[in-house]
């Protein structure tokens, strides 16, 4: 169960991709799109990160910060970032605590087994550390198109 629109969003502390502390208050005063995702070099991982990045220009044109948030490690990061080109911050959430406070995690299935993982979700984030929106079951195909719509319903 996400988290409530309306409620600020809880603040953190990780490290990035290029192994420097950042805590989701840094980016006050910007709009912010954070991610939720499994798993570095998964197939649907990939292109929901090469979708947010191929339209990064529209994010930043709307005063947009995207982070994406998985268990996976900063040199995972590292690698897949460089991998694809990624120009925006990968956080290692290592220990899954901000998963945790952000309610991201459950029980999914593969292949017959049932394991705890990452719920692939995104929120939005106002400036003023607000969440504004949430999509607790992404669909990959469209995701950035469908954030970058709602961003400019909720900035009118």
């Amino acid at each position: 169960m996400a988290l409530s629109i309306n409620t600020p969003a809880p603040d953190f502390t990780i490290k990035n991709d290029r192994d420097e502390q950042v805590s989701l208050s840094n980016f006050k005063g910007n709009w912010i799109v954070l991610y939720f995702y499994p798993k570095d070099n998964t197939s649907g991982c990939t292109k929901e990160a090469c979708d947010f990045n191929d339209n990064l220009s529209e994010f930043n044109q709307i005063n947009a910060v995207i982070l994406g948030v998985s268990p996976d490690s900063v040199k995972s990061h590292q690698n897949f970032k460089k991998k694809y080109n990624l120009q925006f911050d990968l956080l290692a959430d290592t220990e899954k605590e901000v998963c945790t406070k952000y309610d991201v995690l459950g029980e999914k299935s593969m292949y017959g087994k049932k394991y705890m993982g990452v719920i692939r979700t995104t929120y939005i984030i106002d400036p003023q550390g607000i969440i504004r929106w949430v999509d607790p079951k992404v669909s990959v195909d469209g995701h950035a198109k469908k954030i970058i719509e709602q961003l400019a319903l909720l900035q009118k």
